[in-house]
């Protein structure tokens, strides 16, 4: 499957207007579906670069990020005060990605310089926007880490230097796995061709993650209609206690 995978992006290639190096790209999958059963799902990026000359000099690499919906996040730090640890410091940060993995060909810095991170925000930290609150926070790339940290423990963020596989300069795939408790949105895609730290392409797609069946009906429910949905949840529960005081007098007597 992948053979012909790569086959097809290969004819695509004819078809594209003339430039130097350009990445050609596509995915496993189109959309991902959100249902009782999911335990989370991995999409393979796979691609091809077209050159009209013969190969440039310098390292070639590929970077690949898989972005979420950006929501703000609030990253709390506590301390231990009279025996209990409480809340001690709290940072708003404007907007972080619910879902963030970077795969390299090679080291993240060496296959991009700063400059262009910065231009195109590919690292994790560059990801997250703290904007508002730098002047009132000292030590806000403390808390940056922190909520990378978290996050990259849970395996919300992923950094995955060598996880492309390049062939000839010119071929190259890699699988990204997707956690179970994704956040439902368009999840952006992007794909960058370097050459000595330069992003010299780029090409990007989203994949839309949507909630299905049952999931689906709870979630616009519980959003679009409030009210319905909460005494539904109390009509579930009372039943549910009922029921549960039933079985309990019929097994004493």
């Amino acid at each position: 499957m992948a053979i012909l995978r790569f086959a097809m992006v290969l004819a695509v290639l004819a078809c594209l207007p003339a430039r130097a190096e350009q990445v050609v790209a596509g995915l496993s999958q189109a959309r991902i579906s959100i249902n009782t059963s999911f335990q989370g799902s991995e999409i393979l990026v796979f691609g091809a670069v077209k050159r009209e000359a013969p190969i440039p000099a310098g390292q070639l690499d590929v970077i690949i990020t898989v972005q979420g919906p950006a929501v703000p996040v609030t990253v709390r730090r506590k301390a231990r005060r009279m025996g209990i640890w409480i809340n001690t410091e709290a940072v708003e940060v404007d907007l972080a990605p619910s879902f963030y993995s970077v795969s390299t060909t090679a080291p993240l810095d060496r296959a991009l310089n700063e400059t262009e991170d910065l231009r195109h925000k590919v690292s994790i930290a560059r990801a997250i926007r703290a904007v508002g609150v730098t002047e009132d926070t000292a030590n806000l790339p403390a808390f940056i880490q922190a909520l990378i940290r978290i996050r990259t423990e849970a395996g919300l963020y992923q950094t995955r230097p060598g996880a492309i596989s390049l062939i000839e300069d010119t071929l190259f795939r890699t699988g990204i796995a997707l956690p179970s408790d994704l956040v439902e949105g368009d999840y952006l895609t992007r794909i960058f061709l370097t050459r000595g730290g330069q992003v010299i392409d780029m090409h990007q797609t989203t994949i839309p993650v949507r909630k299905v069946g049952i999931e689906r009906w709870i979630f616009n429910l519980a959003h679009q209609r409030p009210f319905i949905y909460g005494l539904l949840s109390l009509l579930i529960a009372v039943t549910a206690g009922w029921g549960a005081s039933a079985v309990f007098r019929y097994f004493r007597a």
